[in-house]
């Protein structure tokens, strides 16, 4: 539930590929280096990668903070929903808490959408919250776009 002193956005890709491969690479909570191209490193420090499992994501450098550290809430692979929040970590997401739903379009298409809530930093604005997560949000949707892409006009 989103109040005041949060803010939350949602962006969606429609990927031409089928969805069991995006979601093969969505799903994989262990390896978000798959896609994800602002990852330097995970490392999982609980669980195996299902539900509970805590993870230590460290980025590249450039980005504001080093690393950050995520717990799987969820993850549904009969509705292809995953949901997993920031508990930690030296960045400025403090109760970020992020879903992602990947449902098949008509003629074979994979729409995802990644939607997101977090606390506004103090000194910050909803929309510079905003325009920071959709900007990284963005990237790694494109970025998962184009990896299933390139794999599905292989097979």
């Amino acid at each position: 539930m989103k109040t005041s002193s949060q803010a939350s956005s949602s962006m969606v890709q429609t990927i031409d590929a089928p969805l069991p491969l995006v979601w093969s690479m969505v799903r994989r909570f262990d390896n978000p280096k798959a896609y994800k191209r602002f990852v330097k490193s995970c490392t999982m420090t609980a669980g195996d990668g299902g539900i509970g499992s805590v993870r230590e994501v460290r980025v590249v450098s450039g980005l504001p903070g080093g690393s950050s550290m995520e717990r799987l809430d969820k993850l549904n692979d009969d509705l292809h929903v995953m949901v997993f929040s920031i508990i930690g970590g030296d960045h400025m997401l403090a109760n970020y808490q992020s879903t992602t739903k990947l449902v098949q379009t008509k003629g074979g298409k994979t729409e995802v959408v990644e939607s997101y809530v977090v606390d506004v930093p103090v000194g910050s604005s909803k929309e510079d919250t905003c325009l920071f997560a959709d900007t990284i949000i963005g990237c790694n949707l494109k970025s998962l776009a184009k990896i299933s892409e390139e794999i599905a006009a292989r097979i």
